[in-house]
């Protein structure tokens, strides 16, 4: 049954992860979407909010179909089906540098909002609205494990069974509402999916800002 939007979802995602209120835990969201429900999640368990910048690579022919993805560091996770598809090492190279460059924006306009919060030895729940294939949330999975938290945990509103085994290889926990067996695109799980915005995104963080640090 579709969500009415992504608050519903992350509403029902912060029952789900009562246990974990008061441990102030450090609630990461993908942007864009994922912002809004993690601003919910981390006021329900009364922890901290900031965002992981990963992106996702799509296909030639279907950019919203993702074929790998690119963290903040630059490294890169192309999904094994991407060599059955015949897409080409130099499009994946060129199309993870545009992903990056986008993501080296999107950190320079959200640290003007607050420092980034330090991960080490912290309960970390990554949050996303929805994961098709996997690859956006595999790769800040990927990332968030060599920071070394005390508990890794992913909570997303819809998913294949098949990614969520997969993610489950990956983080300490996962918690997904829903999995159904055909999966369409994420946005038709929610009657309501509007796109987010950056200005939204920055607003919403400024709700979870600490001081700058002085330089």
């Amino acid at each position: 049954m579709p969500f009415a939007n992504r608050e519903a979802a992350a509403r029902e995602l912060s029952r789900r992860l009562d246990s974990y209120r008061g441990t102030n835990p450090l609630v990461l969201a993908i942007p864009r979407g994922a912002v809004p429900m993690g601003r919910i999640i981390a006021d329900a368990l009364e922890g901290d909010l900031d965002v992981v910048l990963v992106r996702k690579i799509g296909a030639p022919e279907n950019p919203e179909f993702a074929v790998g993805a690119v963290d903040e560091n630059g490294t890169i996770l192309i999904e094994p089906y991407a060599k059955n598809m015949g897409i080409s090492r130099a499009y994946l190279q060129n199309e993870a540098g545009r992903q990056l460059a986008l993501i080296q924006k999107r950190r320079a306009q959200y640290a003007l909002v607050h420092d980034r919060y330090p991960t080490a030895g912290r309960i970390v729940i990554v949050v996303d609205d929805g994961a098709a294939t996997g690859a956006t949330l595999s790769a800040a999975l990927r990332l968030l494990r060599k920071q070394q938290p005390a508990r890794l945990i992913a909570a997303v509103g819809v998913a294949p069974q098949d990614v969520v085994a997969q993610l489950a290889t990956l983080a300490d926990e996962v918690l997904c509402l829903e999995t159904p067996s055909h999966f369409d695109a994420v946005g038709t799980y929610y009657k309501d999916f509007r796109e987010i915005t950056d200005d939204e995104v920055v607003a919403i963080m400024e709700g979870s800002s600490k001081p700058l640090a002085q330089s």
